[in-house]
């Protein structure tokens, strides 16, 4: 008897960002599958898939969002649920990786949690991890299964192209940024400048802008970063660039995190358009008249299909999605 396997693709959403998954599925043409969450009443998360999933190459998609913990918790739970239920492969969907900034010792009896997030998804079961964006490229080494690392570039390259790059630099807020900056540079054929920030020791969300690198005078000035967070190193830079004559600041980022203070920096700053992907949910309250959103769930949607069939990742990019 000649047996044939037959391959099963199941998506499953955590509660973090629904839509998102929803969009995914929806590119995939696949159903969002059903899973059950719930609180017990300490607190404790449970789940349970309503399906089969033996023998499926299961994608699970989380993003890390607030509360990140919580986050992080019920994505692991449901790694082990699916690992129990017999799935043949899973993979670890994350568009926001939480803990990514702490990737290093800054100082001394610091931990390196980006590591630990590591570990607690290969220890649940992951046989593979897909992200959007790390805030380093060395966080892929932190993992012992493979790590797909897409970027949002390509969405945000169409949505600069779409308004008139003529004229425009290219702006790395930071020295840490410069490589991603040049490559957006590159692609637009446009100039790139640098901003030299520097972050007083021992104090947190606090940026102090110095001075710039390149030419921006009478320019449309466009700041490339990984995230807004509390937007202090983007308002920081974008004042200084308007300072030095910039005509126009737009901030541009894949993760828009926005703790607060981040809206009213944004609403007082010197920035006059702020364009930020969905790889996390942003409400209702967050969102300020010059704020655009664009969407990644085609490339997340593309990556996934890439990976059930064991062709390349990079090649949707272009080989342009190394950190």
């Amino acid at each position: 008897m000649e047996l044939v396997s037959r391959r099963r693709l199941e998506l499953f959403s955590g509660r973090s960002h629904p839509g998102l998954a929803e969009e995914i599925a929806g590119h995939l043409n696949v159903p969002l599958g059903e899973v059950f969450l719930k609180e017990f009443a300490n607190g404790e998360i449970h789940c349970r898939f309503a399906q089969s999933v033996r023998g499926a190459d299961v994608f699970i998609v989380q993003t890390h969002c607030g509360p990140v913990n919580d986050s992080i918790l019920e994505h692991l739970i449901m790694i082990d649920a699916a690992k129990r239920a017999s799935a043949k492969r899973i993979t670890a969907v994350c568009p926001y990786y939480g803990y990514s900034r702490q990737d290093r010792k800054a100082t001394g009896r610091e931990p390196i949690t980006s590591k630990l997030v590591a570990d607690m998804l290969s220890v649940a079961g992951v046989d593979r991890v897909v992200s959007v964006d790390l805030h380093s490229g060395q966080i892929q080494g932190f993992f012992d299964v493979p790590v797909d690392h897409l970027t949002a570039m390509p969405v945000l390259i169409d949505y600069l192209r779409a308004n008139d790059p003529q004229g425009m630099v290219v702006v790395a807020p930071d020295a840490g940024r410069v490589k991603v900056a040049e490559r957006f540079s590159q692609n637009l054929g446009t100039d790139l400048a640098l901003v030299h920030k520097r972050r007083p020791r021992g104090t947190a969300n606090t940026v102090e802008a110095r001075e710039v690198v390149g030419e921006v005078v009478g320019r449309r000035c466009v700041i490339i970063d990984d995230m807004i967070d509390t937007a202090g190193t983007i308002c920081a830079a974008a004042d200084l660039l308007s300072e030095r004559g910039a005509t126009e600041v737009w901030a541009m980022a894949t993760h828009g995190v926005l703790s607060d203070p981040a809206t009213d920096r944004l609403k007082a700053s010197a920035v006059s358009r702020v364009v930020v992907t969905n790889t996390l949910p942003i409400p209702e309250h967050r969102r300020i008249e010059k704020m655009e959103i664009l969407s990644v769930a085609r490339i997340i949607a593309d990556a996934i299909d890439a990976v059930f069939e064991d062709t390349s990742v990079s090649k949707i990019f272009g080989g342009e999605n190394l950190a």
